[in-house]
């Protein structure tokens, strides 16, 4: 998928770039940059990087990757968190990434790791650096094809906005059920509850009731792809539009556009579902579709329904969340 939230040691990741949270005089530091330095061969990176610095902070140099798997190593100098000047430093933070990511471009990469930049000793709060680096990478996929990574080394060092938390886990303890049971459902109690309390859809997405369905979906025995071109045109969008906020590839798109026989796995078809803005119920259909259903006995389930029945269809902001509970991400599978 475009992108992905990984625990991984950045340094070992096979991509053509990796991102250095540097400083701007771009000498070895500790943390993620003490070990790019290590691994990559501190004499001779350090040799590199002397010839680039200075760089001002918000910029970004590229050097080659020496000793790591990745062919180029993106030096990103981040803002020190300056709290009596946090629009500063989010503008400058923002620039780190967006600065690497056109650089990337530039040298043709077709993937890029970073770290979460400025998290670490220079004091940005985690859930807003998450918040900076999610921005500006989606803004970057929206105009640009690139398989994008976001390498978290340990749970403390990765923070999802609390709020959100907290509803997530209210719901889920509501919701889920431990014991294993098929539930096909019409429209639930639960989404009666939602649909009561008059949660407004998102701006773009059109109204649907659930009496509308047979109108924009058909019956059953529809290809699975016949059923996703006709929502695509009902709801108004593009097929590009769909498959970037779906945070699938072009490629996988095509395939699922062609039909062929070819049936996406499930969490590509909530992801289309997510892109879509789809109710409870036409994301019911459509997974009828290709085989699958929500079960309350998934975690990962109800997760995904929390967020349809809230009106939230952030993609970006539901796999931080399936992250922080160490479930598979929506997107290409």
């Amino acid at each position: 998928m475009p992108f992905t939230i990984v625990r991984q040691d950045i340094t070992r990741m096979q991509v053509d770039a990796i991102v250095n949270a540097a400083n701007t005089e771009l000498k070895m530091g500790g943390g993620v940059c003490g070990a790019i330095f290590q691994a990559a061969g501190a004499a001779a990176l350090q040799a590199a990087c002397r010839k680039a610095a200075p760089i001002p902070t918000g910029a970004a140099v590229l050097t080659p990757g020496f000793n790591l798997p990745a062919k180029y190593i993106i030096h990103a100098a981040g803002p020190v968190y300056r709290s009596w000047d946090a629009a500063q430093s989010e503008q400058l933070l923002r620039s780190a990434y967006l600065e690497s990511l056109r650089l990337a471009l530039r040298h043709r990469c077709v993937s890029i790791a970073f770290p979460l930049i400025s998290s670490g000793i220079y004091g940005y709060p985690k859930e807003d650096a998450l918040r900076v680096a999610t921005a500006a990478i989606r803004e970057f996929l929206m105009e640009h094809e690139m398989d994008v990574y976001l390498a978290i080394f340990d749970k403390a060092s990765f923070a999802i906005s609390r709020k959100l938390a907290g509803a997530v886990e209210s719901y889920i303890d509501e919701n889920y059920v431990l014991a294993h049971q098929v539930l096909r459902r019409g429209l639930l109690e639960v989404e009666n509850r939602a649909l009561d309390t008059a949660v407004p859809p998102m701006a773009s997405a059109p109204a649907c009731r659930p009496g509308d369905l047979d109108a924009l979906i058909g019956n059953l025995d529809e290809p699975f792809h016949v059923a996703l071109l006709k929502l695509i045109d009902a709801k108004g969008k593009t097929d590009v539009e769909v498959y970037k906020r779906a945070n699938i590839d072009r490629k996988l798109f095509s395939k699922i556009r062609k039909g062929k026989g070819y049936l996406p796995g499930k969490r590509t078809v909530l992801a289309l579902a997510i892109a879509l803005q789809l109710t409870l119920r036409e994301t019911d259909e459509l997974l009828e579709r290709a085989g699958y259903a929500l079960s309350h006995s998934k975690k990962f389930d109800v997760i995904i329904e929390y967020f349809i029945l809230s009106g939230q269809y952030d993609i970006f902001q539901i796999n931080e969340v399936l992250f922080h509970y160490d479930l598979p991400l929506l997107g290409s599978n």
